[in-house]
C-alpha cells in the first residue's frame, strides 16, 4: 500500500496532495464531499474534460480563468454561446484553449438545460448512479467502475461530450458519489460524515 502524504501538521493524507501546494486545500475542503449544486456538478464535469491529456494541477491552476470565462458554469448562459464566444475564448489565455473542449462545454451546457427539464435537476440524475458500498474497488485503485460505464453511456447517448468513463469516474471521486480517501487519511472519516448527512436529491 503507498504510504500516506504527512502534511506539516503531521496528520496522514492520501498521497497524491503532496504533488502540489494548491493540492492540499482541494483535497482537505472539496475532494470527495459530497455535492447537490448543479452549477458545480456542471462545472466539474466541464474542467474534467478538459483535464483530458493534462494534469489536474494545470486545471486548478486556471479554475478561476474558466469560471470567469463560463460565467461560473451557469449553463443557461452558456448554453446561448455563440461562435463569436468560441473565438474570444480560443484567444483567452488564462484557459486550456482547444476548440473541441470549449465546443464541447457548451454543447453539454445545451444538453444539461434538457437534462434539466427531463429529470428537475442535474443532482438527481446524477446521484442515481452512487454506487452500492459493496460494489467499490479499494480507494485510488480504479480509474473506472461499473457506474461510471453506464453513467458515460447514458450522457453520449443524450449528446453529451468529452465524458469518457475514466473523465466520470475522476467526476464522481470529487463530487462525493464515492469515497475514494484513502483508509489512513484524516479527511476520509469527515468526508463519510457528510456523506452520511447528505440527503440524496
Amino acid at each position: 500500500m503507498t504510504e500516506p502524504f504527512i502534511a506539516q501538521d503531521n496528520k496522514p493524507r492520501c498521497r497524491w496532495c503532496s504533488a502540489a501546494p494548491e493540492f492540499l486545500d482541494y483535497h482537505d475542503h472539496e475532494w470527495g464531499y459530497p455535492v447537490d449544486d448543479d452549477r458545480r456538478l456542471f462545472e466539474k464535469l466541464c474542467l474534467e474534460g478538459f483535464q483530458s491529456g493534462l494534469s489536474w494541477r494545470t486545471i486548478l491552476a486556471k479554475r478561476e480563468n474558466f469560471r470567469t470565462a463560463f460565467h461560473q458554469f451557469d449553463f443557461n448562459k452558456v448554453a446561448r454561446f455563440t461562435e463569436r464566444d468560441v473565438d474570444r475564448l480560443l484567444q483567452d489565455a488564462g484557459i486550456v484553449r482547444h476548440r473541441g473542449k470549449i465546443e464541447a462545454v457548451i454543447n453539454n451546457a445545451q444538453r444539461a438545460q434538457e437534462l434539466v427539464r427531463q429529470e428537475g435537476s442535474l443532482a438527481a440524475f446524477f446521484w442515481r448512479y452512487e454506487p452500492r458500498a459493496d460494489n467499490l474497488a479499494a480507494p485510488q485503485t480504479a480509474s473506472t467502475s461499473d457506474e461510471s460505464v453506464a453513467l458515460s453511456k447514458a450522457l453520449k447517448k443524450m449528446g453529451w461530450k468529452f465524458v469518457g468513463p475514466t473523465t466520470v469516474y475522476a467526476f464522481m471521486q470529487a463530487m462525493g458519489l464515492i469515497n475514494d480517501h484513502v483508509g489512513t487519511c484524516v479527511i476520509r472519516d469527515k468526508v463519510e460524515r457528510a456523506r452520511e448527512r447528505f440527503t440524496r436529491p
